[in-house]
């Protein structure tokens, strides 16, 4: 356990190693500026054959994200309620790859664009903690609704909410991680 405490000059493991799932937000508003440095940030992600699969929608009107918040988190998926309190609410949407990174797909049998998804919201999450943001990334929700309130055409894909604001207390909860001599072999 520790204070978090947001260093400018922090390097990248230090990031790494402060940067937590946020479930209790305060209420401070996002400023825009960096919520726009976070979006630059998933906007520079590398993707297969620079197809960038993605768009975000941001979500910080609170009607709206009070609308998106009980389609999205209600019944089975209400574990994630804590989402509605954050300030922001980004859905993530899968586009189509590019036709070479299809290609490969096929041959491959890996999603690429899923992969880049993950890419791109990993450099959102690691630039909102760098500017003293908490964040989650949320995967249980009705995509359904979420789609509906959004109005998103059914074959859009909404794959990840991310809940973003300034956390409520700075703790560092302790990382539990597998030993590297578990997860990485050096040959």
């Amino acid at each position: 356990m520790g204070i978090r405490c947001y260093n400018p000059h922090m390097d990248f493991l230090g990031l790494s190693r402060t940067r937590q799932s946020c479930r209790r937000y305060s209420d401070k508003q996002v400023k825009r500026e960096d919520l726009e440095y976070c979006l630059e940030a998933a906007r520079l992600a590398p993707s297969a054959c620079n197809s960038q699969p993605w768009t975000f929608i941001v979500v910080t009107e609170k009607t709206k994200k009070a609308e998106l918040s009980e389609g999205a988190f209600h019944g089975i998926y209400s574990m994630n309620t804590f989402a509605s309190c954050a300030p922001v609410l980004i859905a993530v949407i899968r586009e189509k790859g590019s036709g070479t990174s299809r290609i490969g797909a096929m041959f491959k049998g890996t999603d690429y664009p899923l992969i880049d998804i993950g890419i791109a919201c990993e450099h959102l999450v690691l630039a909102a903690a760098e500017k003293g943001l908490g964040t989650c990334y949320l995967g249980w929700f009705d995509e359904k609704r979420a789609k509906k309130v959004l109005g998103l055409a059914k074959n859009k894909k909404v794959d990840l909410i991310i809940s973003l604001g300034y956390p409520e207390d700075s703790v560092l909860r302790e990382k539990m991680r597998k030993d590297m001599n578990d997860i990485a072999e050096i040959r």
